[in-house]
């Protein structure tokens, strides 16, 4: 009789992914870090069972993930806040560690608000490493598949640090604009284009993936309408297509880009990118 001492998938949801802090410095060779899409809440997660903040979690997104537990283990969930239940029928609260039995299912419903969930296991993921990192990789194709129903992953030795106890506080729902840095090509926007960034909310669209968040809202014009060739981008720059509608960059963004990047968010913001859901509307600010 097969005895696996991990956790099985069985349901993953709309979308289930492997994270840790991802794998920068590999740009120079086309490969881009990804990693978690929102690492503060991947990072409380980890703390919260006493491990790493690189260990890899499960990234899920929409909820809908279902986790058959093999043996005991010692879990935390943070980032989008999901009604969680094991069974039998009981409910667990987000930002704080939890034991469970082997034997017992984790149901994740769908989150009230926000996009992403973590769920970290204490001693984190087992998975294969590629280039130094867990992570799976949409646009590369690099790290495990994105997980289906059957998926069975071994958990890591524990960390040995004290067990947390603690409970993280509810983070205080921010309404803010998403600050922006002026971007290496914002002098080819008109004046008008970069106060239009700023005057009005931009809509999510469904089209958004783990790569970038795409945006409908007012029209960015051009100044320079030179043909730009290729150039180097970082998480969270805002590229502008020829529909003159935003795009930000996430963690599994190439290392180039063919369109202008009139801004970048600060890094401090990206959590809240990562979270906005298709259909909720982001606000901008210049940095000052």
């Amino acid at each position: 009789m097969h005895h696996f001492s991990g956790i099985e998938i069985v349901a993953p949801g709309p979308l289930c992914t492997i994270q840790d802090l991802g794998r920068p410095g590999w740009a120079h060779l086309g490969v881009g870090a990804s990693g978690a899409a929102d690492r503060s809440a991947h990072q409380l997660a980890n703390r919260l069972v006493g491990n790493p903040a690189d260990a890899a979690t499960l990234e899920c997104t929409f909820g809908g993930l279902r986790i058959l537990f093999r043996a005991a283990a010692y879990v935390a969930l943070a980032g989008a806040e999901c009604p969680a239940a094991t069974t039998p029928e009981h409910g667990l609260g987000h930002r704080q560690p939890f034991a469970v039995a082997a034997g017992t299912e984790l149901v994740l419903g769908a989150p009230r608000s926000g996009l992403r969930t973590y769920f970290a296991v204490r001693g984190g993921i087992d998975a294969e490493a590629v280039m130094g990192s867990r992570s799976t990789d949409l646009l590369s194709g690099l790290g495990r598949a994105p997980l289906a129903a059957g998926d069975q992953l071994g958990i890591g030795p524990d960390p040995g640090t004290q067990l947390p106890t603690e409970l993280a506080p509810a983070p205080l729902a921010d309404a803010s604009p998403i600050t922006l840095w002026p971007g290496p090509r914002h002098h080819w926007f008109t004046p008008v284009a970069h106060g239009a960034l700023v005057s009005g909310p931009y809509e999510v669209l469904g089209t958004s993936n783990r790569i970038g968040t795409r945006l409908s809202g007012n029209t960015l014009e051009r100044a320079v309408l030179d043909e730009l060739p290729s150039e180097g981008i970082v998480e969270g720059a805002v590229q502008v297509p020829n529909d003159g509608q935003p795009l930000i960059f996430l963690a599994d963004h190439g290392v180039t880009g063919g369109y202008p990047v009139i801004a970048v968010v600060d890094p401090a913001d990206l959590g809240r990118v990562a979270q906005a859901r298709p259909g909720e509307s982001l606000r901008f600010r210049w940095k000052r």
